[in-house]
């Protein structure tokens, strides 16, 4: 697919777009990793908290779009876990987006918009059993950490996460 791909800041009337692309790629990826009662609600909580985020502002939002349909997004901000790192909060793509190349640009604009704002280092969390987005990470420059931690996204099940990180030049 070729098409012209589109890098912007998201604002407070993009929280539809937003939920739209973290609603559909959480059904894509992650439907194995829940009970379908929690997953349901977890997939409509993703889908509607944009809104609220973004009118909040207190962290970076980008938005890639594909011949102007939003189908990628990264979010980020300081880390509260490293002080004087960056921290990638979340980085979701729709599906219909998958293998274009916009998470690539995406990325890579993230990436300078990090440094623009002084870190000198970027860390995230990825689910340790999603090879596509390990895969994604290490493309994209980021090495494993060693660091391993059990999250609970709200089902009281704790999923293996591994952390990543990139020393920007």
């Amino acid at each position: 697919m070729t098409g012209i791909f589109t890098v912007f800041h998201a604002s407070p009337d993009d929280g539809d777009a937003v939920g739209e692309i973290h609603a559909e790629s959480w059904k894509a990826a992650y439907a194995g990793f829940f009970s379908p009662e929690f997953f349901d609600g977890a997939v409509s909580h993703r889908r509607g908290k944009w809104h609220g985020v973004l009118a909040e502002g207190k962290d970076t939002l980008m938005l890639a779009a594909l011949d102007g349909r939003p189908l990628a997004f990264s979010y980020f901000g300081s880390s509260p876990e490293h002080q004087g790192s960056a921290e990638l909060f979340g980085f979701y793509g729709h599906p219909d987006g998958w293998g274009t190349g916009i998470a690539g640009a995406l990325m890579t604009a993230s990436l300078e918009r990090i440094r623009e704002e002084g870190f000198g280092r970027v860390h995230l969390w990825t689910l340790r059993d999603t090879p596509q987005s390990r895969r994604f990470y290490t493309k994209s420059g980021f090495t494993e950490s060693g660091a391993v931690r059990g999250h609970d996204f709200g089902d009281g099940n704790p999923v293996e996460q591994l952390e990543y990180e990139l020393i920007l030049r």
